[in-house]
């Protein structure tokens, strides 16, 4: 342990003392504010689902009218997601997470002031750059400050992060919502992300690995790495050998949507993108239209938001339960079984009457949103084995955009097929999404393998103990 605190000087390789060291109180700290970012993000997210049955009151407006709105935030988010990366390299990512907090925070607050849905469209998409822009910068600012052995868990719990705001949105619009109305939830929930703004930028410091790549910035590494435990020389000098070697690979071999084709990737690249499509319209129909749906049949405000904060409820535990499920059995199985379960949950909804079986049918939500997250959340760790190293960025990116395509499709076919043929019509759009997911994960080639069973791998001791 003395050796840790010894100053090291000369050349440092910034990645071996991340990924092999100690994982301090201080990094913990960072990730946590990491993770609070996402989970305001996902609040923020979701309480335009709990205002628009109240909005669509007020305003005499129909649910199709009430869609373009919807889409608007879904489009920012889209927007916010693609340059997210682009801003964090070139500003930081500190920054990047700051700054997408602030401008959803002020975004979302501002929309209480609204006069009517056009308004609210403008503020939603400006709201969306900011949440589209937050879960990138700080899932990238997780795994640079945590160790590599614990790298896949500390971020698929700060994505986790996501359906954990919904569900304390979920709590707080039906405190809320009676009190003060639609405009007051919006009031208060974006000073809470300002005030979280503000904190961050007084706590939250930039990532070791940009700074790294900024030799100008090396004297605030060094004090950054003393704080984590890994003092350095002043006049330390500082590589990223995994990234640099990465990066030499990629211009050798190339890189770009066209790579995602090559080399027997082209049947897992279609079916992952039409995966995450299906399995995004299912999620944000929730997200955007589910108190909506149980309010036009009967339900009161806080009932109706009470099916959100389920369905977000389960999502929490399917996300954390089906990411532990991989580590033992690979991904294929668990995310088949998971969609098929979505699927399922939601074709069975139909037999429920929404008046008489309504904490059957919140049960039921709550079940449907523990399948869907599971798939949703854990598509990520699968896209990152599919893909060599050198488009790994790139085709996570682009399933992810597909995805958002199908979250801005939920805009539209959410209010059009509730004003057509009700819960039966909406649990259909829902059950039919997962089956579709589930067909393009089957497709899939590339799944993560399940962990040989009997001793440690020897070649994995091996690396283990030159790591040591």
């Amino acid at each position: 342990m003395s050796s840790t605190l010894r100053p090291t000087t000369g050349n440092a390789d910034i990645g071996r003392l991340l990924d092999d060291g100690i994982f301090t109180t201080m990094q913990k700290v960072v990730v946590f504010l990491a993770a609070l970012s996402i989970v305001m993000d996902g609040f923020d997210g979701q309480l335009i689902g709990f205002a628009i049955p109240s909005m669509i009151k007020e305003w005499g407006i129909t649910r199709d009218a009430f869609a373009p709105a919807v889409a608007a935030g879904l489009i920012g988010m889209g927007i916010g997601s693609a340059s997210a990366g682009l801003f964090a390299d070139r500003f930081g990512r500190r920054t990047a997470i700051i700054a997408s907090v602030l401008v959803f925070g002020a975004a979302t607050c501002s929309i209480g002031f609204a006069p009517d849905v056009l308004m609210v469209a403008v503020l939603r998409f400006v709201a969306g750059l900011g949440i589209g822009g937050a879960l990138p910068s700080s899932t990238t600012m997780t795994a640079e400050f945590t160790p590599a052995r614990r790298r896949t868990m500390a971020v698929t719990a700060t994505i986790v992060c996501v359906p954990l705001g919904g569900m304390i949105a979920g709590f707080y619009a039906a405190e809320v919502l009676p009190a003060f109305g639609w405009r007051g939830l919006f009031f208060i929930g974006g000073a809470i992300a300002i005030v979280l703004g503000v904190v961050l930028f007084v706590a939250l410091p930039e990532s070791p690995r940009y700074l790294a790549r900024h030799p100008a910035r090396w004297p605030e590494l060094g004090r950054l790495l003393g704080r984590m435990q890994r003092p350095m020389a002043s006049d330390a000098s500082y590589t990223d050998a995994v990234e640099q070697a990465a990066e030499k690979a990629a211009e050798k071999k190339g890189s770009g949507v066209r790579a995602l084709f090559a080399n027997g990737l082209a049947r897992d690249t279609l079916a992952v993108w039409a995966a995450f499509f299906m399995c995004l319209t299912a999620v944000y129909s929730a997200f955007s239209w589910l108190p909506t749906m149980l309010a036009s049949e009967g339900l009161s405000p806080a009932l109706a938001g009470g099916g959100l904060t389920a369905y977000n409820l389960g999502g929490v535990i399917g996300a954390l339960v089906c990411a532990l499920a991989i580590t033992c059995y690979g991904s294929r199985w668990p995310l088949v079984i998971c969609a098929a379960g979505a699927a399922i949950s939601a074709f069975a909804m139909q037999r429920l009457n929404v008046a008489h079986d309504t904490n059957l049918l919140i049960f039921g939500f709550g079940v449907h949103g523990l399948f869907v997250n599971a798939v949703q959340s854990t598509m990520y760790a699968v896209c990152a084995f599919m893909y060599p190293t050198r488009v790994r960025a790139t085709g996570t990116a682009s399933a992810l955009a597909f995805g958002r395509l199908g979250a801005i499709m939920s805009a539209f076919a959410g209010a059009a097929v509730i004003t057509a043929g009700g819960a039966s019509a909406y649990l259909s759009l829902l059950g039919f999404s997962m089956v579709f997911s589930m067909i393009a994960l089957l497709i899939v080639k590339r799944h993560i393998p399940s962990r040989p069973a009997g001793p440690p791998d020897a070649p994995m001791m091996a690396a283990k103990g030159r790591t040591a």
